[in-house]
């Protein structure tokens, strides 16, 4: 993997320090998106600071919620120190989330970000498949921007039970060379799951690098079809997480070394992993819960909302 992916800096910007931030962040939009809701706050440091893969915690002000809710960054505006905004997408799951489904233009919001290690970029000339579950597909979304930006082919791979459940279609046949579909309904695209296209949009891609996220249950069956088919595999992991910055150990993951498995925490050491290394038979049955079954049709496919 060393060969095909460089992890670069994930935090260091220059002349503004390292690190994420905490703000409390007026809320320039809101909006919904298909199935899922969008929240934009105005942000600037945290823009010019993040990258693809990273995420944010927001402290919510409902009554049964006392944790930051931690939300992949969708998009970011870097226009200038007064102008810059992150942008989060979301699903109602809980108090949490439905707090902040009432949140609005002028709102004010308390976030800490940008989080976590982002995606590590291509070190070659490769073509790249992204492949997300549900609104998973929103970080990916910026992934391809990235990639965009250093003249790489980007394909997408799209999965959800129904069509009102996959994350902005139309954006993903924009920013890829080709783009696909998978529901469980057969609403949109190809009825089944996400693994059941895998195969041949690599070998009419030559894809040579693979970026998932989404339910665990999905990047578990996403690893294992990129290990059959000897491709690299970089997945944005879905655990519940407390404190989002590595002290409480709530979101470890099981990772094989050289010298065994060890417990990584996803909120400090990723929540981006080498897909072939994450002990996937090890992983909680609580987070392999958070898909609705075990090849990729998610309810949610981004960091799941932890329990009041």
């Amino acid at each position: 993997m060393s060969s095909i992916v460089s992890r670069g800096s994930s935090t260091t910007v220059q002349g503004r320090g390292e690190g994420p931030l905490r703000a409390r962040c007026e809320v320039l939009a809101y909006r919904k998106l298909g199935g899922y809701h969008s929240l934009t706050f105005v942000a600037p440091e945290m823009a010019e600071r993040a990258q693809p893969g990273q995420f944010v915690a927001v402290a919510v002000e409902a009554r049964e919620a006392t944790l930051r809710r931690p939300f992949s960054i969708y998009s970011v505006s870097q226009h200038g120190p007064w102008a810059g905004t992150v942008e989060i997408i979301f699903d109602v799951v809980g108090p949490g989330t439905r707090w902040l489904a009432t949140r609005s233009k002028h709102h004010v919001v308390d976030l800490v970000g940008p989080l976590g290690k982002p995606f590590p970029l291509p070190a070659q000339p490769v073509s790249c498949l992204l492949v997300g579950g549900g609104y998973g597909a929103a970080p990916l979304l910026y992934l391809a921007q990235a990639l965009a930006q250093q003249s790489l082919r980007v394909d997408m791979l799209l999965g959800a039970a129904t069509q009102e459940r996959i994350f902005n279609a139309i954006e993903a046949k924009r920013l890829s060379a080709s783009a696909q579909f998978t529901t469980e309904d057969g609403s949109l695209g190809v009825e089944g799951v996400v693994t059941d296209v895998m195969p041949r949009m690599i070998e009419a891609a030559g894809t040579g690098v693979i970026y998932a996220c989404g339910p665990m249950a999905m990047l578990a069956a996403v690893s294992a079809a990129a290990k059959e088919l000897d491709v690299p595999c970089q997945v944005a992991v879905e655990e519940e997480m407390a404190c989002g910055t590595g002290v409480c150990w709530t979101c470890v993951l099981p990772y094989r070394r050289k010298d065994g498995v060890v417990n990584l925490r996803a909120c400090t050491d990723g929540p981006v992993f080498n897909g072939a290394r994450v002990a996937w038979s090890a992983v909680g049955t609580s987070a392999m819960a958070n898909a609705e079954d075990g090849r990729g049709r998610g309810r949610r496919g981004g960091r799941a909302e932890p329990a009041p």
